[in-house]
């Protein structure tokens, strides 16, 4: 029960540490069964996040990339373990949906401020701010599970390539359709004012 109320204790600190970030309200919506069962399929899939390079200066240009957002990111994050591994996590669940990291992390800093137990007045969870009724539409339904590191990554960055291909590749559209706020500039602008901070141009 103790384990249980610090539990919770640190859920409300969290959430109320969190500087004036956007709250994630993606409207739950009918999916083609195809679609739904892609989602599940990507979700489902619970390789840990080992990049693979096709060549030694691929890998390099990560290596590079990871000290560079590792110093970036170290006033957000100060221990270094956790930093390191939410870096290689974005990374691998940015890639692996066909995103860009400085969008992920863009929008992870508006969403949450990099916070992993933010939690919102609808309800949204983690650093991605994810909606729990997607953890029953693709998922086994478990929301605590939404405060998992990687499976909140995992989530987010597929819901939003799937809004992504519901635009068209249009960015600004499926940005406020993450956020539930579709045709108003606000959330868009943040999240693409803060994706130049993350940008890595070497």
């Amino acid at each position: 029960m103790k384990r249980l109320c610090r539990y919770g204790l640190a859920v409300v600190l969290a959430t109320l540490a969190i500087p004036s970030a956007y709250a994630g309200n993606q409207q739950e919506e009918a999916l083609a069964d195809s679609v739904r069962l892609a989602l599940a399929r990507a979700i489902g899939d619970t390789s840990p996040p080992k990049p693979q390079f096709a060549d030694m200066a691929e890998r390099l240009r990560y290596l590079r990339w990871l000290g560079e957002m590792s110093d970036r990111l170290s006033k957000r994050l100060p221990d270094r373990q956790v930093r390191l591994e939410f870096l290689r996590t974005s990374w691998y669940e940015a890639k692996r949906a066909g995103l860009d990291p400085a969008l992920v992390l863009g929008l992870v800093e508006v969403e949450s401020a990099f916070r992993k137990y933010a939690l919102s007045p609808v309800g949204a969870h983690g650093y991605m701010q994810v909606m729990p009724f997607w953890t029953r539409v693709i998922g086994d339904g478990q929301r605590n599970k939404l405060f998992n590191m990687q499976t909140n990554l995992r989530y987010g960055c597929a819901i939003l390539r799937l809004y992504m291909d519901m635009e068209g590749g249009n960015l600004f559209f499926a940005l406020g359709r993450y956020n539930g706020s579709r045709g108003r500039p606000e959330y868009p602008n943040a999240v693409l004012g803060a994706l130049r901070k993350w940008e890595y141009l070497h």
